[in-house]
């Protein structure tokens, strides 16, 4: 059984509170923000540059394309923060890429440890893939986000944290699921097409080693 995009006002908001108070928390740009601070103060040589780090990505990558899209929603082009309708997610999509990529050119330039840079390059890559398959599909990029997350955390800290944060995969599914914006193709899909991408990333970049995770 799947189910079909939702339009306005087809959810009851008292039945779906909970919904959307999660999509809200662990939406991607959430995410990826909370993420940025532990992994940019991992190897920094001083606090200091812990938080430049973790600024530099938070404002670029999570707090630029969320004011771009929240102007958007203001001027009427986007129906809500979540964009619903699936070609309502093509400029953002090209921002965040944008930011991303900016992000990406300024941590590398200013020295930036290797576990960041490659945590932005992470964050890059799986805003192009939402980009490429939001075109032809509505693939749900919170299951891309928040799986990619759970994997990112056991790499770097290992699989008690990842088994930890595994529910919230599931939660975060089924949140998108009641409030009807994605089918469970869509969220499945997401979960494994977020999982995939950091994984291959994570492993060419050496921090993967099999069965060892979190002693990098």
């Amino acid at each position: 059984m799947t189910y079909p995009v939702a339009q306005n006002g087809e959810i009851n908001s008292l039945n779906s509170g909970w919904a959307k108070l999660v999509s809200d928390v662990v939406s991607p740009p959430v995410v990826w923000a909370l993420m940025a601070i532990p992994i940019a103060g991992r190897n920094a040589p001083s606090t200091y540059d812990g938080v430049t780090w973790a600024l530099i990505y938070i404002l670029l990558v999570s707090a630029a394309p969320l004011l771009y899209i929240l102007i958007q929603v203001r001027r009427g082009n986007i129906t809500d923060m979540h964009m619903p309708q699936r070609e309502e997610r093509l400029r953002p999509f090209i921002v965040s890429a944008i930011m991303a990529a900016l992000a990406t050119f300024i941590l590398h330039a200013i020295g930036a440890s290797a576990i960041m840079q490659l945590f932005v390059l992470s964050s890059l890559l799986q805003i192009v893939l939402m980009a490429i398959i939001t075109t032809i599909w509505q693939i749900s990029i919170h299951a891309i986000s928040i799986a990619g997350a759970v994997i990112t955390a056991g790499a770097l800290y290992g699989m008690t944290v990842a088994f930890v944060l595994l529910p919230l995969v599931v939660i975060v599914g089924l949140a998108r699921l009641k409030l009807r914006r994605h089918t469970r193709a869509q969220v499945v899909a997401g979960v494994a097409v977020g999982a995939i991408s950091v994984t291959t990333l994570l492993t060419l970049a050496g921090v993967f080693v099999p069965g060892i995770w979190g002693h990098n």
